[in-house]
């Protein structure tokens, strides 16, 4: 597996597993009790906590990735495995 390839395959990890992350722990201001400030949307965060998610998708992301790539590299994987054989 080349480095471009690689590093496109993490990044598209990398984004599936934000996308994954991004909910959890996630608290509203409706759930909250707080009006959210300037008109703005009940269901809003009041604290997302961005760089701790980006921190954890970025590891949770080098592990997922760590795996396919050795799932790869000892051959338990192929592009030839996903090919229609007939």
């Amino acid at each position: 597996m080349s480095l471009p390839t690689s590093l496109a395959i993490y990044a598209i990890v990398w984004w599936v597993v934000l996308f994954a992350i991004l909910p959890i722990g996630v608290v509203s201001h409706a759930e909250a009790g707080i009006v959210p400030p300037g008109g703005g949307d009940p269901g809003s965060p009041v604290n997302p906590k961005l760089g701790r998610k980006f921190l954890t998708t970025t590891w949770v992301s080098a592990l997922i990735f760590g795996l396919f790539w050795m799932a790869v590299r000892l051959h338990w994987l192929s592009l030839d495995m996903l090919r229609p054989h007939g």
